[in-house]
């Protein structure tokens, strides 16, 4: 932020002339710092409407209503690790200090979200049953079950607002009002979200019919179920590239999935042995649950039928439409399965702390 010094006071400063700061500065947050600029604190609307219920006057110092213990970024941390811990802890404002303490500039949430921005829409796939892991699911929907302590779908959202993507769409069904009380519209990580409600089962394509406002430009749509590091913004990157190349429709993500066979696998010829090949590995590619699409894709959806991606892209390759996949060779992990939602618990402070 520029002109960040301006939002900087003392501990002597009145609560009146902070006010006025606040108004001229619209950013809602005064600095408190020491004659050295070392940061003791800050101040909000809050914290001043708290001290003045507690008999302040207008003319008294901020000295005793300032907070104390904000969160703070430091300087040795890069703009996307700052980036992030401001999406994780819901802060606006975010002091960066020096290893003195010292306050060397002010980041802003809303700064950084216009300059990374990304226009293309977000679809996230969060109306399935998780049957396979009840009874956890018996009470809340998949994308709620916590990971990490949170929500799946939370840090799926967390890792697209980092990588600068501000327009969400998610598609509910079972215990749809459960997710969309907990993500109302959006405003709480400075988003817009807006809901794709299945009225009843449609599969991982099927929703996308509900789109009233067709995009312009490719949308990604991802499972609400998945926990992956994958970098968004070079996945666009490389859908667009091959549009331009090959005028590609859709991109499918994949991963490499080795399967061990577990004895010795013959080779013959009739009845001759031509070797043993011992416990050999066999390598696929398979569906990683993650696609970005063109928007010309959503004439191919059938409207208020069951359509899976797999259809979709069945459809696509009949047509000789163009379609391209996209490797993850980062973290990925579907939490569908009890013995990988137990595994994604046990990673997660690993692949995903700050």
């Amino acid at each position: 932020m520029k002109d960040w010094e301006k939002v900087l006071v003392s501990p002597e400063t009145t609560i009146r002339e902070t006010i006025k700061i606040i108004d001229e500065s619209s950013l809602q947050i005064v600095l408190v710092v020491d004659k050295n600029n070392r940061l003791l604190g800050t101040i909000t609307d809050g914290d001043i409407r708290r001290g003045l219920l507690r008999g302040k006057s207008l003319e008294s110092s901020v000295k005793n209503i300032y907070y104390v213990s904000p969160i703070t970024g430091s300087v040795k941390d890069d703009a996307d690790t700052l980036h992030k811990l401001m999406v994780r802890k819901f802060i606006k404002h975010l002091p960066v200090l020096d290893n003195e303490g010292k306050v060397v500039r002010l980041e802003i949430l809303k700064e950084i979200l216009q300059k990374n921005k990304h226009s293309n829409p977000v679809v996230l796939m969060a109306g399935g049953l998780g049957s396979r892991l009840r009874p956890l699911t018996d009470d809340f929907p998949k994308p709620l079950l916590k990971v990490g302590g949170k929500p799946v779908l939370e840090t799926i959202l967390e890792n697209f607002i980092s990588a600068g993507f501000g327009t969400f769409y998610i598609s509910v069904n079972y215990k749809a009002e459960m997710i969309e009380k907990y993500f109302g519209d959006g405003s709480k990580w400075g988003v817009e979200i807006l809901y794709l409600r299945e009225e009843k089962q449609l599969g991982t394509a099927g929703s996308l019919h509900l789109i009233t406002e067709r995009p312009t430009l490719p949308f990604i749509v991802m499972n609400g179920d998945l926990l992956t590091k994958v970098k968004f913004e070079k996945l666009v990157d490389f859908h667009n590239s091959n549009n331009e190349l090959k005028k590609s429709m859709a991109t499918m993500c994949v991963r490499e999935f080795n399967m061990q066979i577990p004895y010795g696998v013959v080779k013959k010829d009739g009845n001759k042995l031509l070797g043993i090949d011992e416990k050999p590995v066999q390598r696929f590619f398979v569906n990683a649950g993650i696609y970005v699409m063109e928007p010309d894709v959503l004439d191919i959806i059938p409207r208020d039928t069951k359509f899976d991606m797999t259809d979709l892209f069945g459809k696509l390759l009949e047509d000789h439409k163009e379609t391209v996949i996209f490797q993850i060779r980062e973290y990925w992990m579907d939490i569908g399965h009890m013995k990988d939602f137990e595994e994604a618990n046990g990673e997660y402070d690993n692949i995903f702390s700050m």
